[in-house]
């Protein structure tokens, strides 16, 4: 999948697929670190007590095409002694109209051992909100990306048949 990078969520700035596998009933399993880099305001830094803004997050998804349903969970791997988030995202058809998505999020954040972590576990649940609803732009960008590379190789496959065609019948004359 090459959900990232995209012109939507531009702080994911590396992406390292570990795994990736198909289960005997036909759904695809990636296992995935991402690098990101967040403009975290200063004021969060200071109370973090972290200038660090590089961070590692692990994800797996699952991408079920009978179901015609994508799962991805994910967690950070760095900074955990002071903020924990854990998310899972569920992308499905609209029950009623199959030409729609249905996303589902759930997260689970924790800050830990700073003062105002209410604070902060608000701002970063507004994050994750609006990092969501860029997801969905996300994947549709990368479906029309697709859909454009699609194209272009079979415009370039005809190229190339036609010229052998005719390079065939040349020769035949």
């Amino acid at each position: 999948m090459r959900k990232y990078p995209n012109p939507m969520n531009p702080s994911v700035v590396g992406v390292d697929v570990l795994d990736r596998n198909l289960d005997n009933q036909g759904r695809l399993h990636s296992h995935r670190l991402l690098s990101t880099e967040w403009g975290l305001p200063s004021i969060v830094k200071a109370i973090l007590g972290t200038n660090r803004t590089l961070t590692y997050i692990k994800e797996h998804s699952v991408v079920d095409p009978m179901e015609k349903k994508m799962e991805l969970c994910s967690t950070n791997i760095t900074l955990t002694n002071l903020v924990s988030v854990d998310e899972r995202l569920v992308y499905r058809p609209h029950p009623e109209n199959s030409n729609k998505t249905v996303l589902t999020q759930e997260a689970i954040i924790t800050v830990k051992g700073v003062s105002l972590s209410s604070y902060l576990e608000g701002l970063m649940a507004n994050k994750i909100s609006s990092n969501a609803r860029k997801g969905c732009e996300a994947l549709e960008w990368v479906i029309k990306k697709l859909n454009s590379e699609i194209e272009e190789l079979a415009i370039s496959a005809r190229g190339s048949m036609k010229s052998a065609i005719a390079a065939a019948a040349s020769a035949e004359d």
